[in-house]
């Protein structure tokens, strides 16, 4: 996973207050209590769009917004960042930092092919936990912030694009994986407790369909 150096002249470094998400998303009792409880700070730290890195927008990618929020316990339940992207129309990277760690987590979001304010959010990405002092590399060069976001995101799916593979494509492909390997880990408990010798050998059949399934799905090139 890479850290990225963002530009000096990109940094916006402003905090951004709970109650501004609370009222752009009418904040149930419970996703107050959960960013109360959850959050110590978001500050909207810095703002990639064609005045700050000199790199032209799209009509789906305008800007893409880079977020550092501080955990208080190291616990963060998804719709902390979900009710955050429903309150900031841009595409957004968090960084989410907690006891001198910390992990990146991105959900694929465009805008609705209705046009207006609505956005659609795919499913989350995230890196593992590295240090906050870890080396960070410079941005990548882009022709357009689209192609930007999709490198940003992409860095997140632990499995390498197949060749013409689109992002969204990547990103259901590494779903796929996500749930196959944990059906593999569910056959693989069952086997363990598993007496019947007939029983165990449709489970080991089925583990050894998955797994060829997972390698499938992991493949560079599709079959």
């Amino acid at each position: 996973m890479i850290l990225f150096d963002y530009p000096r002249q990109s940094y916006f470094g402003r905090t951004l207050p709970k109650a501004k998400i609370y009222a752009h998303t009418a904040a149930s009792t419970r996703l107050k209590e959960l960013f109360v409880r959850q959050i110590d700070q978001i500050v909207w730290k810095f703002k990639l769009a064609p005045e700050t890195i000199n790199i032209p927008a799209t009509e789906i990618v305008s800007e893409i917004q880079i977020f550092a929020v501080t955990l208080k316990t190291g616990e963060l339940h998804p719709d902390v960042l979900r009710s955050i992207d429903i309150a900031i129309p841009f595409p957004i990277v968090y960084e989410v930092s907690y006891e001198g760690k910390v992990k990146v987590m991105a959900c694929y979001k465009r805008p609705h092919e209705s046009g207006g304010e609505k956005w659609i959010s795919g499913a989350w990405l995230m890196s593992d936990w590295m240090p906050e002092n870890a080396g960070r590399q410079a941005l990548p060069v882009k022709l357009d912030l689209a192609a930007l976001y999709d490198e940003l995101l992409g860095t997140l799916i632990p499995y390498p694009p197949r060749q013409g593979e689109s992002l969204q494509q990547r990103i259901r492909r590494a779903e796929a994986i996500s749930r196959q390997q944990k059906e593999l880990t569910r056959m693989e408990a069952a086997l363990e407790k598993e007496k019947q010798f007939n029983r165990k050998v449709e489970i080991n059949a089925g583990i050894r369909n998955t797994k060829q399934q997972i390698d499938r799905l992991k493949a560079l090139t599709e079959e």
